[in-house]
């Protein structure tokens, strides 16, 4: 997690970063007449369409091979201005008509489990259908030509960062993927990533779908048995890989891969040369004198509705299951996305961005990947361990103008800065106290429909508001998301008053990312905002408070999961809908609030249904020395909760260490233990930790709406949940199931003799 200094530290080193400088050195343009008959021009008149199809084939020939600045005026004319919204709807429809009928069948389904087979795209509605259906390589082709030598990448290198534009980003992905094609790479066979984000990481997987092969991002975190079941099930033909350390998983599996035919890794050198293992500079120069003709081929027939992407979920609740993503997933999500958030064309003012999350997941690779290349953004690469520290040095360096955080990564940071704050004087205390006050107060006012700003909130900014800011990097970014976890409302309130909204948004790999959006002029604590344009939300099966499972439609639904019929079939119902598994309601102004997941439901012996997460969360915010919270209690007579406390994590390891945080041991001190370390409180049954724990909790069962729902027993554990230790997911989300198994003993005891409470005085005894 994100170690945040403090202000006068972080302050030390800014940076201004120049994002618009031109490259050098740009690959010079070699002219090739092969076709290119999948990059459907949609062009202003109907009767026109043939000739402008012909008109423009030359420009986007061109574009076949490598581009260079000669030739941006033909890529401005012959992709960007024919790919624009039509003025007159219904010369538009007609277009959309000859689009529709290049896309296969008209009888073809909403789903499919097979590899390389083709979907009905959701384009019944006005706001799903502005949007004509285009493939990765066309949208590349759109940025290209708009935004050519506008920075796309940069990577930190030693004190240095290299950056390359546009137009290199595309030649190193068309190299990339004539190499794949070198190597073998069969039409819709997999192609696994396994490392950090990196250039190389966006080349090979954007390569991968060029080549006619499908991404296929996997966990680093990953055990190599974990790393067989996603390259067997996508019958992956080349695995990148980052260092040795992930070479040795795929090592350790790859005579059980059949379909394996060679690996490359993109970092480091080589610790031993073995047949089929490929270094990235070796790589990259297979594809350097390859004809185009083999790839041009493929990207020609390619289509909008087919399966470019999988996304493997991160095992939670199961089997990891491959999220089949079309093309036209990915360029239309960017597409409705990033419009609903104003991210600002590169024209404009380019927006920067620092990759760090996992691109294994949606949310990670929606953003850093192809919105980035939707708006013609910056992508930073953060440094590998980001997680571990050093996320804050590269924001303060790139100044960020969008930055999406897991709950996990704005806790840390939360955490953090009261430590900081802890030991400032008393005169600066009191300063930061008032103007978080008023910060809150007037952003509250704001998102009720108020934007008068008080003297006091212009006097707060220049206090402390602009100061944390700085600090955190944050001074250009006016937007902050979470998502992709539970987030409680006690952080969202913390930013809020530091005039840093945090905005929701939800959504699953199975909507390509986004489905509600929060933004700054619309949204509301604890929501997860409203509905992306072109979508639909439903909540199926409400209760008498309007709550029940929510469902999605729109053009970012998946395709189906790979290979699993069964599943599919569950998850989209035979109308077209995608049941979420969560439980939400709508407020009367449209806003989506999440209520639990039906799965996490824990339905009491009584049969009483309870959501844990707003008891956990509740449990946290009341005891601040509490880690993780996991309620007990489906078909049990009452309510019981694992506990752990807040403890330093091994930065190499992700482990978690016995010594609590400077924050758990501030709340020791403050309720009169002098404990320092998880053991010394879990041995002697520290009475002062004990006790304060014990009074949270009673603090939380007095708000609780039934007796059902209150937590009768409670158990400290001896180590916080972690990634390594099978706890959390990738994604810091919990995996009740591992935990119910892992510590089935301690479980079972809450339950020995026990007597079902009937009163609100029942003694709530810590084990």
């Amino acid at each position: 997690m994100p170690r945040i200094e403090s202000v006068a530290v972080l302050c030390e080193f800014n940076m201004s970063l120049d994002n618009t400088e031109p490259a050098v050195g740009v690959t010079d343009y070699q002219q090739s007449h092969s076709p290119l008959l999948a990059d459907l021009p949609l062009c202003d008149k109907p009767d026109e369409f043939s000739i402008s199809t012909r008109a423009s084939s030359d420009a986007l020939r061109l574009n076949n091979n490598t581009v260079s600045e000669a030739h941006v005026d033909d890529l401005d004319s012959g992709v960007t201005t024919l790919l624009k919204k039509e003025e007159v709807p219904e010369k538009r429809n007609d277009v959309l008509q000859l689009v529709l009928q290049s896309l296969g069948p008209t009888d073809s389904k909403l789903c499919t489990t097979s590899k390389d087979g083709e979907t009905k795209l959701r384009m019944d509605d006005a706001g799903s259908s502005e949007r004509p259906p285009i493939t990765v390589h066309q949208m590349l082709m759109e940025t290209v030509g708009q935004y050519a030598d506008y920075m796309a990448l940069a990577s930190k290198q030693g004190e240095q960062w290299k950056k390359i534009t546009y137009t290199q980003y595309y030649n190193e992905c068309r190299n990339a993927a004539k190499s794949f094609l070198k190597l073998g790479l069969q039409r819709f066979h997999g192609v696994g990533i396994l490392g950090f984000n990196s250039a190389e990481w966006f080349i090979a997987d954007i390569g991968a779908i060029l080549a006619g092969g499908l991404a296929v991002g996997i966990y680093t975190t990953n055990s190599p048995e974990a790393c067989h079941h996603v390259a067997h099930n996508s019958e992956a033909n080349i695995l990148v890989v980052e260092n040795n350390k992930q070479l040795q998983k795929i090592l350790q599996i790859q005579d059980q891969l059949p379909h394996l035919k060679a690996i490359v890794q993109y970092k480091d050198e080589l610790k031993e040369k073995r047949p089929n293992l490929y270094t990235w500079a070796e790589f990259m120069q297979l594809g350097k004198n390859a004809s185009d003709s083999q790839l041009d081929e493929i990207i020609a027939s390619q289509k909008p509705n087919q399966c470019c992407t999988l996304i493997y979920t991160s095992g939670t609740t199961g089997k990891p299951k491959g999220v089949m993503l079309s093309h036209d997933n990915l360029t239309w999500t960017a597409y409705a996305a990033g419009n609903m958030v104003k991210l600002q064309p590169a024209t404009e003012s380019q927006e920067s961005i620092i990759s760090y999350l996992p691109l294994s997941h949606i949310a990670a690779q929606m953003i850093d990947i192809w919105l980035s290349i939707k708006f013609g953004g910056t992508t930073y690469f953060a440094q590998p361990d980001a997680l571990k520290g050093s996320l804050v040095n590269t924001m303060k360096e790139v100044r960020p103008t969008a930055f999406m955080g897991v709950p996990r990564v704005w806790e840390k940071m939360q955490e953090k800065i009261k430590t900081v704050g802890a030991k400032s004087s008393t005169v600066r205390r009191k300063v930061a106290s008032w103007a978080k006050d008023v910060g809150l107060k007037t952003n509250l006012n704001r998102m009720n429909g108020n934007p008068e700003v008080s003297l006091n909130f212009c006097v707060a900014n220049k206090l402390v508001f602009k100061k944390v800011r700085n600090a955190l990097g944050l001074n250009r970014c006016a937007k902050c998301y979470t998502g992709a976890a539970p987030i409680t409302k006690d952080t969202l309130e913390f930013f809020l008053s530091l005039n840093i909204p945090v905005y929701e948004l939800y959504g699953m790999s199975e909507s390509s990312g986004p489905h509600t959006i929060s933004v700054p002029n619309s949204f509301r604590l604890s929501s997860c905002g409203k509905v992306m344009p072109g979508c639909k939300t439903k909540i199926f099966n409400p209760d008498m408070d309007g709550c029940g499972e929510i469902c999605f439609w729109g053009r970012h639904l998946f395709m189906g999961y790979l290979n699993m019929e069964d599943k599919t079939e569950e998850a989209i119902d035979e109308d077209g809908w995608l049941h979420s598994g969560d439980l939400g309601k709508h407020d009367k102004n449209g806003f989506l609030y999440i209520t639990g997941r039906i799965k996490e439901l824990i339905i009491t012996a009584g049969g009483e249904n309870i959501p844990p997460v707003p008891i956990e969360d509740a449990v946290k915010e009341c005891v601040p020395i509490i880690s993780n919270a996991m309620l007990i209690g489906d078909k049990r007579k009452f309510l019981a909760m694992l506990l752990t406390l807040k403890c330093n994590v091994n930065l190499d390891t992700g482990e978690p260490q016995d010594d609590l945080t400077e924050e758990a041991i501030q709340f020791c001190q403050k309720k009169g233990s002098k404990a320092t370390k998880v053991s010394e409180i879990f041995a002697s049954k520290d009475t002062d930790v004990f006790g304060a724990i014990q009074e949270g909790i009673n603090h939380v069962n007095e708000k609780a709406p039934s007796n059902a729902q209150r937590i009768q027993k409670w158990f400290l554990l001896e180590k916080d949940f972690s990634i390594p230790g099978g706890e959390l997911g990738p994604t810091m989300k919990l995996k009740r199931p591992v935990v119910l198994k892992m510590y089935s003993d301690q479980i079972d005891d809450f339950y020995k003799d026990a007597i079902t409470p009937t009163t609100p005085d029942n003694p709530l005894t810590a084990k």
